[in-house]
């Protein structure tokens, strides 16, 4: 199978070179071994998918430490927690030698604990998502949008992709959720993914899905947690600062991949997704999550934030820079009106840069707001 470089090769070389270990996150099936594997030929490789490596680290730590010693990389560590202890022994003997383990695990939550209890100040930690638009072939790019980007489906054009995602729901809640936590009714939980894809985009109302299934508000609370820790979907905070408007403060929904969704609210082509009444929210979706990827694999730490006041004007998202802030309106059209930027005008300050993302050509509009197709501000 042809390997297709992904963006985030840059940002390890650097981490290799400035930390003992180096640590990846990401949603299983986001490429993260066969990244390494290709990146890092030089490197001993353990899973520990496998069994008789998970029996051979807990029946002799110290043997199995000895074995490792060096270049190695340990991939999905979360079904051996304990070695954080014994990587942290070994790193504190060799504190000089970076680049010495990368490890890797696909329960986000679990594994940053882990990893700043017991490797604060001796790990780099970097995230991994599916796809990001500059590493998916041409040809495939507008299918994306309702397809999803992850690498084994994109490879292969998307064959059989339905069934792909039935898999790979069932590995997800019949394995990879029971390790993380007891979630009560399996059906009452898939019930819950499903009313969330029908909702994304959309600000959380805990309340009102707890009503819907019959749950408690806390239950909805940890399943958003659990969905959140092993890379199903991710929360927009909304922007803190007071502009002085009464703000909601609601986090929005949205997915790690636009396929999935589709998959969940039956959107199998093209024509469904672009005459469907989810277009305009599986769009914000997908252009909110390609950005979101690029800042992770460049590992810039900006900060991504949306801003809704209780009169209904909405900012869909604020990319906050520390020195200035990208203030973003998304639309699915390919025509421009002026009043698509009325929120911008009103929450852009002086320092700032507004954009308006669209299906359309791009063009200044003002000294710090810019008309852009979206496909452009993502490979900029």
């Amino acid at each position: 199978m042809k390997y297709i470089k992904r963006e985030l090769e840059k940002t390890i070389k650097r981490y290799l070179k400035s930390f003992p270990v180096t640590g990846i996150t990401g949603p299983r099936q986001s490429g993260k071994s066969t990244l390494l594997l290709n990146l890092l030929g030089n490197y001993s490789y353990v899973t520990f998918d496998d069994p008789k490596m998970i029996d051979f680290f807990e029946n002799d730590p110290e043997g199995f430490m000895e074995k490792y010693n060096n270049r190695v990389i340990f991939d999905e560590v979360q079904h051996v927690p304990k070695i954080f202890n014994y990587l942290k022994l070994a790193i504190d003997h060799d504190r000089q030698n970076y680049g010495k383990y990368v490890i890797t695990g696909s329960s986000q939550f679990a594994f940053l604990r882990d990893a700043s209890e017991s490797l604060a100040g001796r790990i780099g930690l970097l995230t991994l998502l599916p796809f990001q638009y500059s590493e998916i072939p041409k040809k495939l790019l507008t299918e994306t949008i309702y397809k999803g980007c992850y690498p084994e489906l994109v490879i292969n054009n998307y064959k059989e992709s339905e069934g792909w995602f039935g898999a790979y729901l069932d590995t997800y809640i019949n394995k990879d959720i029971r390790a993380i936590s007891n979630i009560g009714d399996i059906r009452d939980f898939r019930r819950f993914i499903n009313l969330l894809a029908g909702n994304t985009s959309q600000t959380l109302n805990m309340s009102d899905y707890a009503r819907d299934i019959g749950v408690s508000v806390p239950t909805i609370r940890h399943w958003t947690s659990v969905l959140e820790a092993s890379y199903v979907i991710f929360l927009l905070p909304p922007y803190y600062k007071n502009f002085g408007k009464r703000i909601i403060k609601s986090p929005k929904i949205y997915f790690y991949d636009t396929g999935l969704v589709a998959y969940l609210v039956g959107i199998e082509t093209k024509s469904q997704y672009e005459k469907g009444p989810m277009a305009g929210s599986l769009f914000e979706n997908y252009v909110v999550l390609e950005i979101l990827k690029k800042e992770l694999h460049q590992k810039t730490n900006a900060d991504l934030y949306y801003l809704r006041t209780t009169s209904k004007a909405e900012v869909d998202l604020i990319i906050d820079r520390k020195k200035y802030k990208e203030i973003i309106e998304i639309k699915k059209t390919s025509s421009f009106k002026t009043k698509m930027l009325d929120t911008v005008k009103d929450f852009l300050e002086p320092e700032d840069k507004g954009f308006l993302l669209y299906n359309g050509k791009k063009f200044q509009y003002s000294k710090n707001i810019r008309i852009e197709n979206y496909a452009k501000y993502l490979t900029q």
